[in-house]
């Protein structure tokens, strides 16, 4: 996974941090909202890991008309057989692009909530495995309100995180200008895939032997009770949180080489994990307050283990 996250960083310039929270998303199974004001490139993102990770890769434009059967699929008769066939939609894939997701009303977005939770969907009653690795990766606009559905609660907590991009700095911009390329040649570019759907989940099984002492246990509850004990929030972590704290922790742990996770491995997933699973008051949104700040709050209130 080392070197899907070097070639990814040769390709992406000015989002270091963000590239290597995407990968461990990817090797620990969650799936990640990238929230930017466009020309950040959290298309190409999501294209270049798709590319590097192997197996097959889907891009759904959401937009206001876009029905749950464009996602799912759906049942016709077909007069020539006479006959009803399934025609299985753009969620079976291995890495699934969702495009401004809150573009789409709530029952459009619904129904990814099966697709991510339980890796399956269900068409007129049938139930359909979906490949597996399964990863979505959904982008959304910050900036940019009218039209747009934001996403509720129990859509958000299925995402493990939550990455904001921000502008990259003077020396990666002028890096990304001298890089750039006209359109044909970037469509004559061909990603060489490093790894396969079954070395991918060969590394997903490696979790299993990351070791987790007790003592991290605890600093990781601490963390997600301490979320839902402050008075500026409406609604704190959910125990799935935590859960999506403890195996970004692992992945973490696993793409620095170690096979023990350690506190930092905590500090460093617990914000993109976190920020999006808080809802804040109301008197902390007129004062300006983000659930960043709550993490950091929890953060320094929880012992740290020694």
């Amino acid at each position: 996974m080392h070197n899907v996250l070097q070639s990814m960083e040769r390709h992406l310039l000015g989002q270091g941090p963000n590239l290597r929270l995407l990968v461990t998303a990817l090797l620990a199974g969650g799936h990640v909202l990238l929230e930017g004001v466009p020309g950040l490139g959290k298309t190409r993102m999501a294209r270049t890991l798709a590319g590097l990770a192997g197996g097959d890769f889907r891009r759904i434009q959401f937009t206001p008309d876009l029905m749950p059967s464009d996602i799912t699929g759906s049942v016709i008769f077909q007069m020539r057989d006479n006959e009803f066939q399934t025609v299985k939609g753009p969620v079976f894939t291995n890495v699934l692009l969702a495009d401004e997701i809150n573009r789409s009303g709530p029952k459009t977005q619904a129904a990814l909530l099966e697709a991510m939770e339980e890796r399956q969907v269900t068409i007129q009653g049938a139930t359909y495995p979906l490949p597996d690795p399964f990863f979505v990766i959904a982008t959304q606009n910050p900036v940019e309100y009218e039209g747009t559905y934001p996403l509720p609660e129990a859509q958000l907590d299925r995402f493990m995180f939550k990455l904001v991009l921000d502008y990259p700095d003077e020396s990666s911009e002028r890096n990304i200008l001298r890089q750039h390329r006209s359109y044909m040649e970037q469509r004559e570019e061909t990603i060489e895939p490093l790894l396969t759907p079954d070395m991918l989940r060969e590394q997903q099984r490696r979790l299993a032997d990351v070791v987790v002492e007790d003592s991290i246990l605890a600093y990781i509850t601490a963390i997600v009770r301490r979320t839902r004990e402050s008075r500026k929030v409406q609604l704190g972590a959910s125990p799935r949180a935590g859960i999506a704290v403890l195996m970004a922790s692992k992945a973490w742990a696993l793409l620095d080489g170690r096979t023990f996770v350690t506190p930092d491995d905590v500090k460093l997933v617990a914000r993109p994990a976190l920020r999006h699973r808080i809802l804040l008051s109301a008197q902390t949104e007129l004062e300006g307050g983000t659930s960043d700040v709550i993490i950091q709050e929890a953060l320094a209130s929880a012992q740290v283990p020694r």
